[in-house]
């Protein structure tokens, strides 16, 4: 117990500097130690509760009113996370996750897809990047989705207290918000051999474009009507992957989970070379099948040196799934999705605390031993399509 308040120490330490007066710099702690402690919701209420405050006043204070920057804790949640869990083969991780709401007032909040519920629902989306190490993962950014139905309406923007300089931006897709999380990250230093996201971002062309142009390798998921290169025009991926010989499909393990490893059939083919592929690097096509239903196939573009084996790239596949990880124990564990506010500031104080949280215990498994997870390690060689 001793260590772990010493670590959290070492963690509310980080942060001081961000608070310029003590009382915000004494709630930021109350307000993470409570994030942490088994607290069954953790709102104003219930949080304040468990600091020994009277009424939530002071909490409501720190969200809503304080003078303090969330971009600042931010980037110390990822500086943080980066120190700890970096290793040279380390994934960005880009998704997003729903937070239902009821009513209109909540920044960003409207009738809209989320993947957290599986439907059509009256809630805010949050874009985020995540970090997979070989010891951990934790959130390292996090972007709130503004609909076009908010950008077009400035008055209601002001009264969700939307800065105007998001206003002028315009629309932003996820995809965007993505490029500009990545690219802090990188412009912080954040050690990253991959990119991983799923087909919401990898049928974006822009999107991959833009890691292109970074070298920032990928393995992106995209849907079944993709289009690639061919030798004699573009084809859809499943016409590709229904065209592999059968021994082009190999059982490879993408990495442990719940019941065992993680076994599927995976093709993999190289993508004809065009006059934009950066030297030393190709772009690949991945198959993921299912073994207990062939019919079930996961299609992924990727982009890489081309020294670079098959068992990095379902490593990187695999690695996707650490978002999804992350956001079940920040909401379970950590209150991501318990927040009462409506305004952005707001928003992006609880979600960035929230965040911290969540590292810190992700941070603090990773000095067990037995939390470390093995990863993949290996290394070899790479055109019309041609099978690997």
């Amino acid at each position: 117990m001793s260590s772990w308040r010493a670590s959290l120490d070492d963690v509310c330490a980080r942060i001081a500097g961000v608070f310029g007066r003590a009382e915000p710099r004494r709630w930021a702690r109350s307000y993470l130690t409570g994030l942490l402690a088994p607290v069954e919701r953790k709102n104003s209420w219930q949080l304040s509760e468990a600091a020994g405050a009277v009424s939530p006043d002071g909490c409501q204070h720190f969200l809503n009113r304080a003078r303090w920057s969330a971009d600042a804790v931010r980037d110390q949640v990822r500086s943080y996370v980066a120190e700890s869990l970096a290793s040279p083969d380390g994934v960005l991780v880009i998704d997003e996750t729903g937070f239902v709401k009821k009513g209109l007032r909540s920044a960003g909040v409207q009738r809209q897809y989320s993947g957290t519920a599986g439907r059509v629902e009256n809630c805010q989306l949050g874009v985020f990047l995540a970090y997979a190490g070989r010891s951990g993962r934790a959130l390292i950014d996090r972007e709130l989705y503004l609909p076009e139905s908010w950008i077009a309406d400035r008055d209601r923007c002001a009264d969700a207290g939307i800065p105007e300089y998001r206003w002028e931006q315009g629309v932003l897709t996820k995809s965007r918000l993505a490029e500009a999380m990545v690219d802090r990250a990188l412009a912080a230093g954040v050690v990253a051999g991959w990119l991983a996201a799923d087909s919401a971002y990898g049928r974006d062309g822009k999107f991959r474009a833009f890691l292109e142009a970074r070298r920032m390798s990928y393995v992106v998921e995209v849907p079944i009507k993709q289009t690639v290169p061919d030798t004699d025009g573009r084809r859809r991926v499943d016409t590709l992957i229904g065209r592999a010989p059968g021994e082009a499909w190999r059982r490879v393990s993408c990495g442990p989970g719940v019941r065992g490893e993680r076994e599927y059939d995976f093709a993999w083919a190289t993508l004809p070379e065009f006059d934009d592929t950066p030297t030393g690097f190709v772009r690949t096509l991945l198959a993921r099948r299912s073994i207990d239903d062939p019919t079930d196939i996961a299609y992924y573009l990727c982009f890489h040196p081309d020294t670079v084996t098959r068992e990095q790239i379902v490593a990187v596949a695999g690695a996707r799934w650490a978002i999804e990880e992350c956001f079940q124990a920040a909401k379970g564990q950590c209150g991501l999705d318990h927040y009462q506010v409506r305004k952005w500031d707001p928003w992006y104080r609880h979600i960035t605390m929230a965040m911290l949280a969540h590292a810190f215990l992700a941070v603090t498994a990773a000095t067990d031993p037995k939390a470390h997870a093995g990863w993949a390690e290996s290394q070899s060689p790479r055109s019309a399509v041609s099978w690997r």
